[in-house]
């Protein structure tokens, strides 16, 4: 098979605000990603044109900031227009038209992010970034036996794009395109046992065991969007988006093995009508089609279609809004299934700052190799996973601003989902690394949790946030997994419970301190024969400090994991210990 790595400029997509709300509002119970939210946030936007969202409260889980590198190979961000902005800095607001954001640390951790608006008008916005982060360092093996063995993990992530926009006086046009270049080693513990579903031999350290750390991966994506979209304030509005994207490995299990490409086409459009001034009616429907390129070998992965229909219909009280509607869904393929989920979504506002609100929907996720390499960068190249089908997402809260500078939120939520999946490491066959491997289960999911914020004038802020899942587990294989009568199947992988806790404070002018603390508990992981194996719990305390002289240069100092903790996110690979980083800012 013809490989596209002789590719040499294309860019990553940024646009972002592409579809209004009312169709891709994400879901609130977005399940929990274990991972150091690798990308610094662009805080400081000059005219980024995103659609303003249904008046609706939004409970969206925070990514817990975690071991460096533990990120897939493309920054998940998607800016219509990238503004000139502070990088892990607090520069103030400016009208600069790009940054520069230079950061190196211990294990050779590089962080560089640039961005440049090339147009910036009413009617025209083009703007390009690129972003970069690198790390080459020993780690040592947490499992017994193996603790004082090291290995090198590797990493050099790549990406860029450049984003336009153009205002007509009753639509908007958008383009971009997108490149990623992801190399790294599965670094994993080699030979961690055997289980049922592996023929291999058992491999213990003392036996001469071909590591294979060695061995640099490649992912690589291109991708190219285009769409249109009327004023927010039509009364007729349409949003009709198209995307194309290509997702391909460099290797299989082995350089003897050539890696799959994955060509993925979505479409999404809306259509909506304004009835009086306060109710809308409308339609929404998106779909994707994957086909996947395999090479001569064993691989797993089928080409699919998914598509899901939305009628909908809003209205808007004095101090209540609510959405009624449904989504109607199908897939095709191995996981062929016809089903119906609600869209629902309503708020009353009680008093001047108390919103009691509730949400429930479905989704399908596509599950598809791009999808879950930026989950889990070291899944098994060779096969794929069965698309997961929601059949409810539901959750409801009440958020208040009870007293000034204090701010709650209390929620419970459930979610019952079909072909769930979960990341369990593949128990090696002579010679190849330690690779996850996707379970399908079907899963149910209690959650509860309180947030609360509490901030002083720009003295300091505080805020705390936990939260409680209760996972249940239908014993059900998949179409690679037989079902294990003796194995009591867990929610590998994902937390009982989670809390994090932060403190910012601003002492002086133009200086800031914040110190987080994040704790995970209840992982599991499926290793060997019909046990399941508890994985450590993460305590992890960062700190970073911050300073900027003026609007145009910053500096920074991040310290993370201040606790000296070792854990790992996947079974068999160790993240970093303490680790350290200087950097700058620059807007101009």
């Amino acid at each position: 098979m013809k490989t596209i790595y002789n590719i040499k400029a294309l860019f990553i997509l940024v646009l972002s605000g592409f579809s209004c709300s009312i169709v891709a509002q994400e879901s609130v119970n977005r399940e929990l990603t274990v991972e150091r939210e690798y990308a610094p946030s662009v805080q400081d936007a000059n005219k980024v044109n995103t659609l303003p969202a249904i008046k609706e409260p939004v409970v969206s889980k925070q990514f817990i900031n975690y071991a460096t590198f533990a990120r897939p190979i493309e920054p998940e961000r998607e800016l219509s227009i990238l503004p000139s902005g502070n990088i892990m800095t607090d520069i103030a607001y400016n009208k600069r038209k790009g940054y520069l954001n230079f950061g190196i640390g211990t294990y050779l951790n590089i962080n560089a992010d640039a961005g440049y608006h090339i147009l910036d008008t009413d009617k025209d916005q083009l703007n390009i970034l690129f972003s970069h982060r690198s790390t080459s360092g020993n780690r040592k093996y947490l499992q017994q036996g193996w603790d004082n063995i090291k290995t090198k993990a590797k990493l050099n992530d790549n990406a860029g794009g450049i984003g336009f926009r153009h205002q007509f006086r009753q639509a908007a046009l958008k383009l971009g395109a997108g490149y990623g270049y992801s190399s790294f080693n599965y670094y994993g513990l080699p030979g961690v046992g055997v289980n049922s579903f592996s023929s291999a031999a058992p491999v213990s350290p003392s036996d001469k065991y071909p590591l294979t750390n060695d061995m640099n991966q490649a992912n690589q994506l291109i991708k190219v969007y285009t769409g249109i979209e009327s004023k927010e304030d039509a009364d007729i509005k349409c949003v009709l988006d198209l995307d194309y994207t290509n997702f391909s490995y460099k290797y299989g299990l082995s350089k003897d093995t050539e890696g799959i490409t994955e060509h993925s086409m979505g479409g999404k459009l809306v259509l909506s009508q304004r009835m009086g001034g306060s109710q809308r009616i409308g339609i929404g429907g998106k779909f994707n089609y994957f086909n996947y390129s395999l090479p001569d070998g064993i691989f797993l992965f089928e080409n699919y279609f998914e598509g899901t229909l939305n009628p909908y219909y809003i209205i808007n009280g004095n101090n209540w809004n609510a959405k009624l509607g449904a989504k109607i869904m199908l897939i095709t393929g191995d996981s062929s299934k016809f089903f119906v989920s609600p869209d629902l979504k309503a708020d009353i506002t009680i008093g001047n700052k108390t919103v009691l609100y509730l949400i429930a929907d479905g989704d399908i996720r596509s599950n598809s190799a791009y999808q879950l390499s930026r989950e889990n960068r070291y899944i098994n190249p060779e096969r794929g996973a069965l698309p997961s089908r929601t059949w409810l997402d539901a959750i409801i809260g009440l958020k208040s601003g009870v007293a000034p500078g204090f701010w709650f939120n209390l929620f419970a939520g459930y979610k019952i989902t079909d072909k769930d999946y979960f990341f369990i490491p593949a128990l090696n066959y002579w010679g190849l690394p330690n690779v996850s491997n996707t379970l399908s289960l079907n899963s149910k999911r209690f959650q509860g949790g309180l947030e609360m914020t509490y901030a002083y004038r720009e003295l300091f802020e505080i805020m705390l946030k936990g939260t409680y899942y209760k996972w249940g587990m239908e014993k059900k294989g998949d179409r690679f997994y037989g079902y294990i009568p003796t194995l009591k199947y867990e929610a590998y992988g994902r937390p009982t419970m989670e809390f994090n806790a932060g403190i910012t404070t601003r002492p002086v002018d133009n200086f800031t301190l914040k110190l987080d603390y994040y704790l995970v508990a209840g992982r599991k992981t499926y290793v060997s024969g019909a046990e399941n194996e508890q994985m450590k719990n993460i305590h992890e305390l960062n700190f970073t400090g911050s300073y900027h002289l003026n609007d145009t240069f910053g500096a920074y100092l991040k310290l993370n994991n201040l606790f000296f903790q070792k854990y790992e996110l996947r079974y068999g690979y160790p993240l970093q210990g303490f680790n350290a980083m200087v950097g700058i800012n620059l807007n101009f």
